[in-house]
Parts: structure tokens; C-alpha cells; sequence
């Protein structure tokens, strides 16, 4: 069975939402799934300040915090966040720092990886979000999967990342094309992994050292 995770940080819940979609998704499509939350770093008086942050804070208290074992144990990760100042939020970007041993280990290559975002202002820097939280993917040594074209609730000729974010205020959810991306999303993350995760079993993906040029054989 295809082992998906969707890792995600959402501070007022719409990334929450995102994240449900997105396993959902994967889940329609046979896989095992993942969907823990990265913990929050921020001072707890800070967050009670925050309304809609502290509510959703509550709401999750009980479901599990991401690990470094959930990116090991998965063939496909999901990574999603809010945008911060076009940029990925503190709390993810210390977790991905975090996986600095698996990189070394070798763990992470060949693994098939998505992400998402979400932002309230229609340039709020979603699209370097996405790029910034893709050049971590491309370190890994990942397969990044990010092409949607088709899915459901995506209109030919729009960006695909564009369906990807949320830009109303927390109180009115993701709405429910987005959902609808999403969940495609999740979906195609699964059917890649199953057939990346296909190939690496078989031992398709394993480099091989090139064969040493002999007198008999080297041309002159």
C-alpha cells in the first residue's frame, strides 16, 4: 500500500482544511495516510491573543505532531503552510531543517512531494511559498509533483498553484473549489508515489557506476 503524510502548520485553520483535502484525496485512491500537524512555536500568550488562532489551536490539540519518522516512513509527502511574507512559516521551516540527518542518510531521495499554501490577499506571495518550499524538495533529492491541469474546479488556462491557497478571512473556511483542488492534488500524489514507490522496489532507481572504458573497448 502507498504511504502517504501530509505535514502541515495552520495557524487560524485553513490550512487545516487544505491538509484534510489533500488526504482525502490520497485516501480515495487507496493510499495509507498520514495527516499530522507541525507544532506551534509561538508563545502561548501571543496565540490566546489571536482569536481564530487559539480556537484552532484547541480544536487540534488532541491529533498527532509531525516527526522526522512520518517523512521516513512515507513514498509521498504533502507539505503545507501559511504564506509568510511570501515566504514558508517559521514553524514548518524549522521541522524541515530538522531533517538534515535523514537528508545525510539518503533517506529522502526518490520520494514524491507536493505542497500547498494558504493567503488572504490575492499577492499575498503564494507563488514563492510554493517555489521556496520546492527548492527544499529539490535538495531533498524529492520528485516534486505540482502539475494540476484538469483537475476538477481548475479552469484551463488558470495557474494551478493560484487554486491552491485560500484568500478569505479565517472565519469563512476554504472554499469548496479549493477543496476540490486539493483533493485532486492528494490524489495524483498517491498515484505517483505508488508508481515511483513501484519502481524503487524493484530496484529501478538505483544508480549503477558506469562501466570502466578498457584498451579493448575505448575508442581511438
Amino acid at each position: 500500500m502507498t504511504r502517504i503524510a501530509v505535514i502541515y502548520y495552520s495557524a487560524t485553520g485553513n490550512v487545516h482544511a487544505l491538509a484534510r483535502a489533500v488526504a482525502e484525496g490520497a485516501a480515495d485512491e487507496g493510499a495509507e495516510v498520514r495527516l499530522p500537524r507541525v507544532a506551534e512555536r509561538r508563545e502561548e500568550m501571543l496565540i490566546s491573543f489571536k482569536q481564530y488562532w487559539g480556537r484552532h489551536r484547541f480544536e487540534l490539540e488532541d491529533q498527532p505532531e509531525a516527526q522526522l519518522e512520518d517523512i521516513e516512513w512515507a513514498d509521498g509527502i504533502a507539505f503545507g503552510t501559511p504564506t509568510r511574507f511570501g515566504n514558508v512559516a517559521g514553524q514548518l521551516k524549522v521541522f524541515l531543517d530538522l531533517a538534515g540527518e535523514l537528508w545525510q542518510q539518503g533517506k529522502l531521495i526518490d520520494k514524491v512531494a507536493t505542497a500547498f499554501t494558504s493567503a488572504q490577499t490575492e499577492h499575498g506571495g503564494y507563488e514563492s511559498t510554493i517555489l521556496g518550499l520546492n527548492n527544499t524538495l529539490y535538495h531533498w533529492g524529492d520528485r516534486a509533483s505540482a502539475r494540476l491541469h484538469g483537475a476538477p474546479g481548475l479552469q484551463r488556462g488558470r495557474k494551478p498553484v493560484r487554486h491552491l491557497v485560500h484568500e478569505r478571512p479565517p472565519r469563512r473556511g476554504a472554499g469548496r473549489e479549493k477543496l476540490l483542488v486539493a483533493r485532486a492534488q492528494g490524489a495524483r500524489l498517491a498515484r505517483l508515489a505508488g508508481v515511483i514507490g513501484a519502481a524503487r522496489a524493484a530496484g529501478l532507481l538505483t544508480a549503477k557506476a558506469p562501466a570502466e572504458t578498457t584498451s579493448s573497448n575505448r575508442k581511438e
